[in-house]
């Protein structure tokens, strides 16, 4: 069996590792919903799968960056001369050697290639050197003499409303006014929260790389993690004054995506070395430079009201969103529609007025990361479900289930849940999950053999331990949202006993290509399918998020697929007279329903090469209005988690015993990835509730480096149980399927949180959870 590596085209010049092609299966599996391997595992495990770092080409130069040591500061002067007559340094470039638009922006163009007059966050670009070793490089930078006139800097959101305007477009980057229902409705029951989400960062497992390849005419080709290539294309054509026909940007090997991957400023300031040298230029980033560059989750403050009766159902939620979208827009919008759309949760409200803003600050730039909006506002209701259901004296599942929404019901958008909305059954399940058994209930153990929070060894007495349970019920939107035009393109190839699938969607760790080849497999009945290399001479298929590809992609080459399976039946069903519907492909075989007609897919072809390109296009959404109503999503995915902590209430140490997960998935595509992405996910939530923070210091990043920054390894995965998949097809997705990755993540930051509340009796408003909130006798 043989497959697409998702790494791109690597022309003569650009060398990398020999691929080791993976083991073929004894008895390979094929088609929709059975577990079929990656085809790059074993490379990927070997470490000879390409990456852009792995890269080299003839004549290879090595860039680095310099990067300002200020949150806010204004440029006085830029020396670059000690730099450029360095022996071994090729060129020099800042923002004057910019040949088009010194701005750039995934939704609103307003940062620049290198920084000119201001310096808006801590680690902004300021120059870039290309030289013939990477330490000449490095040491280069480090001459150029920059001045600045340190400023002082907007660190907090709540205070740019006021500042002096950090942009010419002022600080304010959107504001939400959602109105719905009756502004004087009141509850019995009122309770109110205070909430804050940290910065969490993607993490990536690899940081940041790029090649910059001249091109004869004048253009340049980069080859690069892109998670977006198509618009990553634009945004350097556009800077570098090109044609967006002279950018061609090759997809390597992505190594994890948690969002928007790659810094498009590396590829900008590599097209522009390339160009000014004549010469490929590479630069791999440190951990470092990773973390300042690329965008983070959104820090948000968040203020709730809720208002119930005395049963427990909701009347009505009253909030107020503060996102700090850092120095620069990017998608914040997005994020913030996400956050005020969700404000409530996956439960029925008839009363909602939520305000949300997101601000520029100096702090470090904010983007898409998975479930961005959607998981801060999820801790934060959820933290208001437990002071109700503490102050009406009732169980937390309880009170939940009382007020869970389901399909045909209405988000305070005023759009319809037309989708299928399991939510009852979801935390049922969880619910009713067998809780594990306490150490010292266990016959084989002894108090002595508790695991402590701090680990096996952990400081601590054990007489502090003490257990909770929380629950989770979070929900994320799928594609694109308000208006945003998704579409995807995709052709399907049949040639012999092969088929060849090309679609620009970037393999990014969700599965794509794997899917990609069961959807032909499943259509075609063609065992060998391979999903061809991602580049921009492809039609573009938009950005690795939400569960696009899955969707939208994936319904693409469903459509192409079934094009050349007419293709190939039509002639067979005009021989026998009679319908392609009366015939079946399966296990390589074509077959009439009456049977009359038995062949393989092979002899139908005869030689034949056949092939088709179809579009994916889902049905349009629309912009909230001024009042924050609009059919904004094309559809939602929903996931209840409750969390089993341990919390050591001297220490305030923190260990997440279990995690029992239910998810509406639509349909299980592949069940091995399909449980991979949902673990994955809530560790990923986990890191987010308790380790996770990128902490600044007046906008200035403290520590920026992978000791500081507590991701969780294997001793803090808890055990994970995957209590259901709910698979109620969604009718106008392709094959039924949902987003798997997003909603987890979103929601068992509240589960563990509402673990600790309940062990604790502390409010727990903050993630992640410091120990001072989880102790006690602090």
């Amino acid at each position: 069996m043989a497959g697409g590596t998702g790494a791109g085209d690597i022309p003569a010049s650009v060398t990398t590792a020999t691929l080791v092609p993976p083991a073929t299966p004894e008895e390979p599996l094929l088609g929709i919903g059975v577990s079929l391997p990656s085809t790059d595992a074993a490379a990927k495990a070997q470490g000879t799968f390409p990456y852009a770092a792995d890269l080299w080409a003839e004549g290879l130069l090595w860039a680095a960056v310099l990067r300002s040591p200020h949150p806010h500061a204004r440029i006085v002067s830029i020396d670059t001369s000690a730099a450029a007559t360095m022996p071994g340094v090729r060129a020099v470039v800042t923002h004057a050697d910019v040949p088009g638009e010194n701005r750039y922006g995934r939704g609103v163009a307003d940062r620049p290639v290198f920084a000119s007059d201001l310096v808006r966050h801590h680690g902004e670009p300021i120059a870039a050197v290309a030289a013939d070793h990477p330490d000449t490089a490095r040491l280069a930078a480090a001459a150029i003499v920059v001045e600045y006139e340190p400023l002082e800097p907007v660190t907090d959101p709540e205070q740019a409303f006021a500042a002096e305007p950090l942009h010419p477009d002022g600080n304010l980057v959107r504001h939400i006014p959602l109105r719905f229902g009756d502004p004087e409705a009141v509850g019995e029951v009122v309770v109110e929260g205070l909430y804050r989400i940290g910065r969490q960062d993607p993490a990536p497992i690899g940081a940041e790389a790029a090649l910059a390849v001249p091109r004869p005419d004048g253009g340049v080709e980069l080859y690069t993690a892109s998670t977006d290539p198509h618009a990553d294309r634009d945004l350097v054509a556009a800077c570098l004054g090109l044609e967006n026909d002279r950018v061609k940007v090759v997809v390597t090997g992505v190594p994890g995506a948690m969002g928007d991957r790659e810094d498009p400023g590396i590829q900008l300031a590599l097209g522009l070395l390339a160009l000014r040298t004549g010469h490929p230029v590479k630069l791999v980033a440190t951990r470092e430079e990773s973390f300042l560059s690329h965008p983070h989750r959104h820090p948000t403050l968040l203020r709730y009201r809720h208002h119930a009766d005395a049963e427990g159902k909701l009347v009505k939620v009253e909030a107020q969103i503060l996102m700090d979208g850092g120095a620069y827009a990017d998608s914040s919008s997005d994020a913030l529609a996400a956050a005020v759309a969700f404000a409530c949760g996956p439960y029925v409200v008839p009363h909602a007025f939520v305000e949300g803003w997101v601000v520029r600050t100096n702090n470090p730039p904010s983007g898409h990361v998975r479930g961005e909006g959607a998981m801060q506002v999820c801790a934060a209701y959820e933290g208001q479900m437990d002071k109700l259901a503490e102050r009406l004296g009732l169980d937390p599942a309880e009170l939940r289930m009382r007020n869970v929404m389901a399909t045909g019901d209405v988000l305070p958008t005023g759009q319809t849940v037309t989708c299928p909305a399991p939510v009852a059954e979801l935390l049922r399940a969880v619910r009713d999950y067998p809780l594990p058994a306490l150490p010292k209930d266990d016959p084989d153990d002894n108090e002595d053999d508790w695991l402590l929070p701090g680990g096996p060894d952990g400081a601590g007495d054990p007489g502090a331990v003490r257990r909770g349970v929380g629950y989770g019920v979070g929900m994320v939107h799928m594609l694109g949202a308000e208006g945003a035009d998704e579409v995807s393109t995709a052709t399907v190839k049949v040639s012999g006993s092969v088929a060849t699938v090309i679609c620009a969607a970037v393999e990014t760790g969700q599965g794509f290509t794997t899917l990609a080849r069961q959807i032909v497999q499943e259509v075609l009945g063609i065992e060998e399918v391979h999903v061809a290399p991602v580049d921009t001479d492809q039609p573009p298929c938009g950005p690795a998020a939400h569960g696009r590809h899955t969707w939208v992609s994936g319904g693409a080459v469903e459509r192409a697929a079934r094009m050349v399976r007419t293709q190939l039946l039509q002639p067979l069903a005009h021989q026998f007279g009679m319908s392609t519907e009366l015939l079946t492909i399966a296990d390589g075989k074509i077959t009439s329903y009456d049977g009359v007609l038995s062949t393989t897919v092979a002899e139908a072809l005869d030689g034949k090469e056949l092939w088709a390109t179809a579009q994916c296009r889902p049905h349009p959404t629309e912009p909230l209005d001024a009042s924050g109503q609009g059919d904004a999503f094309v559809g939602m995915a929903f996931c209840a988690v409750r969390a089993v902590v341990d919390v050591d209430v001297d220490l305030g140490s923190v260990r997440v015993v279990e995690l029992a997960v239910a998810q509406d998935v639509g349909r299980v595509l592949n069940p091995a990835q399909a449980r991979a992405r949902v673990e994955a996910g809530v560790i990923q939530g986990v890191g987010a509730a308790l380790t996770e923070n990128l902490r600044t210091n007046t906008g200035q990043v403290r520590r920026p480096d992978l000791m500081s920054y507590a991701l969780p390894t294997a001793l803090d995965a808890p055990e994970v149980h995957i209590v259901k998949l709910v698979e109620e097809r969604d009718v106008v997705a392709p094959f039924g399927a949902k987003a798997i990755s997003a909603v987890p993540v979103v929601t068992s930051p509240a589960a563990v949180a509402g673990a600790v509340r309940a062990a604790t009796g502390r409010p727990v408003n903050r993630l992640p959870i410091r120990p001072q909130t989880a102790a006690v006798n602090a």
